[in-house]
């Protein structure tokens, strides 16, 4: 089954695009003044629950996130099928388009993944970590110190973070849902956190278009009241430290101390072929590849922030940065240096380099297929049907007088709008104007926890989301089925989003930051400590069993 999905994929793929493309020329003229009559309506939200909830029913990722993108078609046609079918790959190819930058950064990261595994890298990166990393605890923590050194990109941070600690955490028999996890939760709240990244130039964009607001400092002022990313580190620390798992986690977890990765019958590249890589590799096979990525994909994002044109600092070429497209410039010129590397080294020819390139295409293509979808229902959800004006004009509503409760609503409203789209960065956009006009520019305090508690939010509800393309590189970087993740993490981020809720709560009362603080890692600290308590007395009785 596995097999003919990874044959079937590229097809699919291939005839979407070319279908929608004949779709277009032939359906596009007239269409610019048309209108949905379930544009900004509750049902605008109905293609990423129908998507959400087909994938999670029917384990078909692909067939679900297709009709979703139908059904939210259909709506916008008012159900007349021949627009219904128009629009919808309008709007992919449009998708695609838009995003072809971070497609030519996930083949590239293909090819050079593969090239480091037939450099025989990987596995000399394996051994030599099996003898530094002892421990399960150990391989653990290395992981998530790995994701935030990387924190300057999500995107760039999921992926390499996997590929580098996956022949680690895969010598510890740590599920590869656990991988995917610690990747995820570390990628985005970190870069959430973290001024110099693509995720600050992101919010500081938004937040400056409104007026007396700077956008940086605003940015810079949420940190200590971002609970969702702050409690997600934490959490990841103690889960670590006290070997703690549940839920389907624990499932994943206690089969992989057996040596099931995987737990499930869908297991990516737990076949693959390594009888053409080569057994001499060295550490730095992997090492210097990985850190001429790093170097590359960094400059590249400073490039295009017009930081080499003169005049202009790290700081503000970060906030200016295309990141899609720093990291296709980036990655290209790793690939080419890399390739140097290995001729020099004489651990791979050209030919061998030529079929890495096929291979390393090949191996990406389910997630390119999966990100187009997930695009594809976002534009759809929010372009064509207008989804983020009801959900801004739902949040108007509820801004009445219990200003101190708003930060706990915008945070539920964050988490609904980022599952529901899948995009954390769609969501804070919609979101920041929102909040920023209801508390007013000169608010203080009060307006500093609404900012933290709508990107907070928006990283909860992208975290758990099947259709966020964050979830769907983290899956791709531990070589986890996909819906193994989300399943595993979903309870995991609700835990801390709950958390979190009630602590914004008590922050809009008490609105001092130091004993705010020591109250959520409190209550954080406490919740982890009554779930091991639970899990605790469910283990003898797992035992008589």
């Amino acid at each position: 089954m596995q097999q003919f999905k990874r044959k079937i994929a590229p097809v699919l793929l291939v005839l979407t695009a070319a279908l929608g493309l004949l779709l277009t020329t032939a359906f596009a003229e007239g269409e610019a003044e048309y209108v949905s009559s379930f544009y900004s309506s509750a049902l605008s939200l109905l293609p990423p629950v129908v998507a959400i909830g087909l994938s999670l029913i029917t384990k078909e990722v692909y067939t679900s996130l297709f009709l979703g993108c139908l059904v939210g078609g259909f709506l916008y046609a008012n159900f007349n099928p021949v627009l219904a079918v128009t629009s919808t790959f309008d709007t992919l190819c449009t998708a695609v388009g838009g995003n072809l930058g971070i497609v030519a950064f996930l083949v590239i990261l293909g090819i050079i993944v593969v090239l480091m595994n037939r450099s025989g890298g990987s596995k000399a990166y394996g051994d030599w970590a099996k003898k530094k990393i002892k421990t399960k605890r150990g391989a653990l923590l290395a992981t998530m110190v790995l994701a935030i050194v990387l924190g300057v990109d999500d995107y760039f941070n999921n992926l390499t973070t996997g590929n580098v600690m996956r022949p680690v955490t895969d010598s510890h028999n740590i599920s590869r849902a656990k991988l995917a996890y610690m990747c995820d939760a570390t990628a985005a709240p970190v870069c959430i956190m973290m001024p110099i990244s693509s995720w600050a130039a992101a919010v500081s964009g938004v937040a400056d278009t409104m007026e007396g607001v700077s956008g940086l400092q605003l940015f810079i002022s949420a940190i200590p009241w971002n609970y969702y990313a702050l409690l997600t580190l934490f959490m990841l620390v103690v889960l670590a430290v006290f070997d703690l798992d549940y839920g389907p986690m624990k499932v994943h977890e206690d089969n992989a101390k057996k040596g099931d990765l995987y737990t499930t019958p869908e297991r990516p590249y737990a076949n693959a072929d390594d009888s053409k890589n080569s057994t001499n590799g060295k550490v730095t096979d992997l090492v210097i590849p990985v850190i001429i990525l790093i170097i590359f994909c960094v400059t590249g994002l400073l490039y295009t922030g017009g930081m080499f044109e003169g005049g202009i600092s790290v700081i503000d070429a970060f906030s200016n940065c295309d990141a899609p497209t720093g990291l296709m410039y980036g990655s290209f010129l790793a690939l080419v240096l890399i390739f140097a590397f290995y001729m020099i080294r004489r651990t791979m020819t050209f030919s061998q380099f030529t079929d890495c390139i096929a291979e390393g295409f090949n191996i990406m293509v389910p997630a390119i297929l999966i990100l187009t979808f997930a695009w594809t229902i976002s534009d759809v959800t929010n372009g064509l049907l207008g989804a983020k004006y009801f959900v801004a004009d739902a949040m108007a509503s509820v801004a009445g007088s219990f200003a101190n409760l708003l930060p706990a609503v915008i945070f539920l409203v964050a988490c609904g709008l980022g599952f529901a789209t899948g995009t954390s960065w769609g969501t804070f956009g919609i979101l920041i104007p929102i909040v920023v006009s209801t508390f007013g520019a000169d608010a203080g305090t009060i307006l500093t926890i609404g900012i933290a508690s709508c990107l907070a939010g928006a990283v909860m509800g992208d975290h758990c989301s099947p259709i966020s393309d964050t979830t769907i590189l983290a899956s791709t970087g531990a070589q986890c089925y996909h819906l193994n993740h989300v399943k595993t993490q979903i309870p995991y981020a609700v835990t801390v989003a709950a958390v979190a809720f009630v602590n914004y709560i008590i922050a809009g009362y008490l609105q001092n930051v130091i004993i705010d603080l020591i109250i959520a890692f409190a209550s954080m600290f406490g919740v982890l400590v009554i779930i091991r308590m639970v899990e605790q007395k469910k283990q003898p009785a797992a035992v008589k069993n």
